[in-house]
C-alpha cells in the first residue's frame, strides 16, 4: 500500500515523540513492502514564529492532499497570554478538516499495572474505547468578554446531526467489541445534554443488540476510578470528553500511553493526547509509545491489521522488558526516547531475536550484526 502521510509534529515534545512513530511506520513499510512518504507542515507556536498563523493555509493544502495526518503535540507557554495561541490552530484544524470524531483506546498493559495509583484488581483486563465528539459544544461556541474585564461567557451549541454522527461510529464500535455504550453527559442542568440524551435514545433503536446506559458526568469521573471495568464503549460531548479520557490515562500509568484518533468524512488524524510537555523539551525523557500508538491507529485505519497488531505487540515487549522512559518510574538511564523508538522499530524488523539480546543492544551494550 502506498500512504502520504502528513507529518505536523507541532511544539514541545511533538517532533521527538513523531520521529519514533515514523520509525515504527518505516520498520513495517520495509517489512511489509509498503510505501510511506511523509510530508511535513509546521502548526502551532512553531507556525506562529513561522508566518504568525497557527495552523497556516498551506499546512491546511497539506493536510487535504495527504491520505493521513501524524500529529505531534501543540502549545508552548511563551503564548499564554497572547492573542495568537498555538492551541487556536488545533482547534482551526479540526474545523476546517471536520474531525468530528476523536477515539482514545484505554488499555491497562499487565507490565505496568502496578504503575497506576490506582489498585490492581480495579485496572486488569480494563480495555475502553472513547468516543468523543470533537468539533463542536463549548469550545466552539461564541466567546464574549466584556470591555472591562468583570464578565466572561462561552456558549455550548449542538444540532442533532451532529450528535448522530458520532454515536452510530460509537455503536458500530460497540458491536464489534463487548456491545455496550455509556452516554456521559449532564442532562439534569444541560438543555445540550438533553439533546444528547433524546437523539442517542432514539438512534439505538437501529442497535437493539448494544446495551445503551446513561451517567452524568460527575458520576462518570467517580466511576472512571471505582469501577472502571464497567465500561465498554463511552460516548460523549466535546469537554465531557477531553476531561475523562484524561483521567482515563491514570489507569495505564502514565498520559504518555495514550494514543487518538480524530477522523471525519474525509480526513483522518492520529495523535498523542499528551501536551508538548515543554519542561521535557530536548532532555530525551518524553515517552514516545502514546505517539508510537497512534501509528497503528493509523495502520488500523487504512485495514492493515497485521502491521498495526506487530507495532502493539513490540510496544508491550518494550514495557514488559523495562525499555521505557522514566515517567513509567523503570530507572534505565541509558533508555531515551529515541532509544525506545529504536527498539521498537527493531522488533518490528527482528521479533525473534532474545528478549536479552535486545536488552542489551538498548542499553548501550552491544550491536546489532
Amino acid at each position: 500500500m502506498k500512504l502520504n502521510i502528513a507529518v505536523l509534529a507541532g511544539d514541545g515534545i511533538g517532533p521527538e515523540v513523531s520521529d519514533q512513530a515514523i520509525k515504527a511506520l518505516n520498520a513495517i513499510a520495509l517489512e511489509f513492502d509498503h510505501k510511506f512518504s511523509f510530508n511535513y507542515a509546521k502548526v502551532g507556536g512553531a507556525a506562529i514564529d513561522d508566518c504568525g498563523d497557527p495552523f497556516p493555509q498551506k499546512t491546511l493544502e497539506l493536510c487535504k492532499t495527504s491520505d493521513a495526518i501524524l500529529f505531534g503535540a501543540i502549545g508552548d507557554p511563551k503564548y499564554d497570554n497572547a492573542e495568537i495561541r498555538p492551541e487556536q490552530g488545533l482547534l482551526k484544524m479540526r474545523k476546517e478538516l471536520g474531525l468530528f470524531a476523536n477515539i482514545r483506546p484505554v488499555k491497562a498493559f499487565d507490565s505496568l499495572l502496578d504503575k497506576s495509583p490506582l489498585k490492581t484488581h480495579l485496572i486488569k483486563d480494563v480495555d475502553i474505547s472513547i468516543y468523543r465528539e470533537l468539533t463542536g459544544g463549548i469550545y466552539f461556541g461564541k466567546k464574549e468578554v466584556s470591555q472591562d474585564g468583570n464578565y466572561a461567557s462561552d456558549l455550548c451549541e449542538y444540532s442533532k446531526k451532529e450528535i448522530e454522527r458520532v454515536a452510530h461510529l460509537a455503536f458500530k464500535a460497540a458491536k464489534a467489541r463487548r456491545q455496550k455504550v455509556t452516554l456521559i453527559d449532564k442532562a439534569n442542568v444541560l438543555e445540550t445534554s438533553r439533546l444528547w440524551r433524546r437523539t442517542v435514545t432514539e438512534l439505538s433503536k437501529a442497535y437493539p443488540e448494544v446495551k445503551l446506559e446513561y451517567l452524568y458526568v460527575d458520576n462518570a469521573a467517580m466511576q472512571m476510578i471505582l469501577n472502571p471495568k464497567q465500561f465498554d464503549v463511552i460516548l460523549t460531548e466535546n469537554m465531557f470528553g477531553d476531561i475523562i479520557s484524561d483521567e482515563a490515562s491514570v489507569i495505564g500509568g502514565s498520559i504518555g500511553l495514550i494514543p487518538s484518533a480524530s477522523i471525519g468524512d474525509k480526513y483522518a488524524l492520529f495523535e498523542p493526547i499528551h501536551g508538548s510537555y515543554p519542561e521535557a523539551n530536548g532532555k530525551g525523557i518524553a515517552n514516545p509509545i502514546a505517539a508510537i500508538l497512534s501509528a497503528a491507529m493509523l495502520l488500523e485505519h487504512f485495514g492493515l491489521f497485521d502491521e498495526a497488531e506487530i507495532i502493539n505487540y513490540a510496544v508491550e515487549k518494550s514495557l514488559k522488558l523495562g525499555i521505557t522512559t522514566p515517567d513509567l518510574g523503570i530507572k534505565h538511564e541509558e533508555i531515551s526516547t529515541s532509544k525506545v523508538g529504536d527498539f521498537i522499530a527493531d522488533f518490528i524488523s527482528n521479533p525473534t531475536d532474545s528478549n536479552h539480546n535486545f536488552l542489551n543492544i538498548h542499553i548501550g551494550q552491544s550491536t546489532i550484526i
